[in-house]
């Protein structure tokens, strides 16, 4: 009997965009065009801005989390990936509190599923973009706009994030490597950390013009024969990226591609397999279980606190509630959180800042490992990730745990799935702090999506080769000797 969301999503399939699968797998040299297509579409949409908006003296509450949300501002990736996200997370917390049921394993139920999926992100699409033109004053007031700039606004940004949903969907279908969602906010990363290192934009600071790149700022005061105090401040400065944050920045990559490879190998075999040794296989249960999801879930979570907490407090001004919820401040375009809930849930700036309000870092590292563990934990159900879930499908595949019978193997993965889980989502936070902590660039945060996209990719990316390897296909192996070396 198919559940009241199937009667609902149903009728809804035909009018939902979608990507049909391909008939035959494409090549690797194909998946990379497509990929290549896709990220060009999102460089150059990221770059155009939206007509019609006018000038606003509203600060940016969520300036701190754009990098994670593939966002910029005043662009037609403004909304960036949110309103998928926030979909998804709603869809999947209704099938995890059971107000959903939803059998994967019935292809009818995974069907409709994706039109849910789909049909939410529309929905949060449209909602986001009203929201953000008529009542965030991001893009002026709307009065000053008029109906008809404002229209044209929300259609614009509902376009865009419109392409973002069918180029997601484009990617998963199987023209791609992972999710065009991973690309967007890995690239978006890349590019903040590229831009704050290299950037010859000159800024006036309180000490005089400086060059915005900690790099060029460094090699510009080589060339010019400064003293000991300039190289230290180049190292040092705190108005903008100095030296000292892209060398935080590397190490933090380091430690964190270093926790990628902690992992525990489950044995397995067919489960018809006469010899014992033949035919085995392992299935690796890593220290970061769940990937980089708790910490999106965590950013998404926080910043649609943020971005409500501020839009209050702009326009209702200061009384209890806007209080309790956060007291804000404008620092050069930049809306800063000063007091109140969303105070706390900040990451402290600096250690300067650690030492003035202890209270503030305690609060903020309680939540933050507290809040990725618990969210890690709760994925498994959601995602269908469990010791259970992981069970069933092995044994559709015909595939046994070494010493455990087909009934009794999910104890095997009830050892080490949820403790993977759970512990892995608090190192995921704790390395989280340490990167905000050392000052690494683009956050660490930032750091952490992107590092666990990237490998992601490359190991799809690897099993395609390996695939084809097998397969005997034509030119894989200039492919195969780029990725070894």
């Amino acid at each position: 009997m198919p559940g009241w969301w199937v009667q609902l999503c149903r009728p809804l399939e035909p009018l939902i965009p979608s990507v049909e699968a391909p008939v035959k797998s494409p090549k690797a040299r194909e998946k990379i065009g497509y990929v290549l297509g896709v990220l060009i579409f999102y460089l150059v949409a990221s770059k155009t801005p939206l007509y019609g908006i006018r000038a606003s003296s509203t600060a940016d509450p969520l300036s701190f989390y754009r990098v994670m949300l593939a966002s910029n501002r005043g662009t037609l990736m403004e909304l960036g990936i949110s309103p998928i996200v926030t979909s998804s997370m709603i869809v999947q917390a209704c099938v995890g509190a059971n107000l959903i049921s939803f059998d994967r394993n019935n292809k009818e139920d995974a069907r409709m599923y994706e039109v849910m999926e789909k049909l939410s992100g529309i929905v949060m699409i449209l909602g986001q973009s009203i929201f953000y033109t008529v009542f965030s004053g991001v893009y002026g007031n709307i009065y000053d706009l008029g109906l008809g700039n404002a229209g044209l606004i929300v259609v614009q940004l509902c376009v865009s994030a419109l392409f973002v949903l069918l180029l997601d969907d484009l990617l998963k279908a199987g023209y791609g490597f992972g999710s065009a969602i991973s690309l967007f906010i890995s690239v978006n990363i890349c590019e903040s950390i590229f831009w704050q290192a290299f950037s010859y934009r000159v800024v006036d600071t309180i000490v005089g013009p400086e060059y915005e790149g900690a790099i060029v700022n460094l090699v510009f005061s080589l060339m010019s024969g400064q003293s000991v105090r300039a190289l230290k401040h180049a190292f040092f400065r705190s108005s903008l990226p100095n030296v000292s944050n892209l060398l935080a920045t590397l190490v933090v990559f380091v430690v964190v591609i270093y926790f990628q490879g902690f992992r525990v190998d489950i044995p397995i075999k067919h489960a018809r397999g006469r010899n014992r040794s033949a035919a085995q296989q392992t299935y690796a249960i890593r220290l970061f279980y769940t990937s980089n999801v708790p910490i999106m879930l965590q950013s998404t979570l926080t910043s649609t606190v943020f971005m409500i907490s501020s839009l209050l407090y702009s326009r209702l001004g200061s009384n209890m509630v806007t209080r309790l919820l956060g007291r804000w401040m404008n620092v050069n375009g930049r809306s800063i959180p000063i007091g109140g809930l969303c105070y706390y849930l900040s990451a402290p700036q600096s250690i300067v800042e650690v030492l003035r309000d202890p209270i503030h870092f305690i609060l903020y590292v309680f939540f933050m490992l507290v809040s990725c563990s618990v969210l890690a934990y709760m994925w498994l159900e959601m995602s269908g990730s469990s010791p259970r879930d992981v069970s069933e499908s092995l044994k559709k595949q015909g595939m046994v745990v070494l010493g455990y019978r087909p009934e009794t193997m999910v104890n095997a993965f009830n050892r080490y799935i949820p403790t993977a889980a759970s512990f892995g989502g608090l190192c995921v936070g704790a390395l989280t702090i340490f990167a905000d902590l050392l000052g690494a660039l683009g956050s660490g945060t930032g750091i952490l999506l992107a590092v666990g996209n990237i490998l992601q990719l490359v190991e799809t990316f690897h099993k395609d080769i390996e695939k084809e390897m097998s397969e005997g296909s034509n030119g894989v192996m200039a492919f195969r000797s780029i990725f070894s070396s």
